[in-house]
């Protein structure tokens, strides 16, 4: 079984685990995070089909990120990880799917499982079983450490990382996830979907929190068609419509019972530098 060795530790977050923990507690109980430590006790019941979260370092995105995930800790644990993300290199196909082993982190290991992974891949037109995109990218490995803080080590991941960001392409995964799901007789509580991207990059505080406003509200409305044209028409350089377009084909094949910003800041608000800064937004998407 391979082992996918982690790419940015001791960049976007701490490389050893007593100060990664110690980071990922800073994020939790930073003034524009949620204030507070997950607590053991969750509730019996599944709330969330999925988050969209940020990807950039725990010190500029991980409050913000901290707020989906103390949302995830509150719910009945989840068995399964569905992790998309932007794919930055430009290696690889057009959907790359991490078709086995394990991912790696300062915190330890988690499993993929690699039978909803290979059924994914044969229910789409697009994506194929693939390692090589994965290599050097992090919108997906920033995820995993939150994951196993809030999840320990009770679950497992399928990380997809998307090249091609188009509408059309993002459908096809959305129904390749539920296709998968089904075909492999579980129970759809039990797995939840993480949308990774990071919103505006390099512009003004003040434009950045504009464009960013006109994203979200197409998020929360559950309009991915809506949320590219504006992406599209407001040169907007969210970097992963393709992802959140995902989870929002997801949500509503499953008549999701809508979604709700978290969060939203800028580097500016945690750097004081508001001159060019980057957006990040968390935001939960209900059964």
């Amino acid at each position: 079984m391979s082992v996918r060795r982690p790419a940015v530790s001791g960049q976007f977050y701490e490389s050893s685990s007593d100060a990664l923990v110690r980071q990922i507690e800073w994020c939790f109980l930073h003034n524009l995070g949620p204030q507070a430590i997950p607590k053991a006790e969750a509730s019996p019941e599944r709330v969330s089909l999925g988050f969209v979260v940020p990807h950039a370092g725990y010190m500029y995105s991980g409050p913000a990120a901290a707020h989906a995930y103390y949302a995830l800790s509150m719910e009945r644990k989840p068995k399964t990880i569905v992790l998309i993300g932007p794919n930055h290199t430009g290696v690889g196909p057009s959907v790359s799917v991490y078709p086995e082993g394990h991912w790696e982190t300062p915190l330890g290991r988690v499993p993929v499982d690699s039978e909803l992974a290979k059924l994914i891949v044969g229910s789409s037109r697009f994506a194929r079983l693939d390692t090589t995109a994965h290599e050097h990218e992090h919108s997906i490995e920033v995820q995993i450490p939150f994951l196993q803080y809030v999840l320990k080590h009770d679950f497992t991941i399928v990380p997809i990382t998307i090249l091609n960001q188009t509408p059309r392409v993002a459908e096809d995964l959305a129904k390749s996830i539920l296709s998968a799901i089904q075909l492999s007789k579980r129970d759809p509580q039990d797995v939840v979907v993480i949308a990774s991207t990071d919103l505006t990059h390099y512009e003004p505080h003040d434009i950045a929190y504009r464009k960013d406003k006109l994203v979200i509200e197409r998020i929360v409305q559950l309009d991915p068609d809506g949320l590219f044209r504006v992406v599209v028409e407001k040169d907007i350089s969210m970097c992963g419509p393709g992802s959140t377009m995902t989870l929002i084909y997801f949500a509503k094949a499953l008549n999701s019972g809508g979604a709700r910003l978290l969060k939203y800041f800028t580097s500016g608000d945690i750097t004081g530098e508001k001159s060019w800064v980057v957006g990040y937004a968390a935001i939960q998407v209900l059964r």
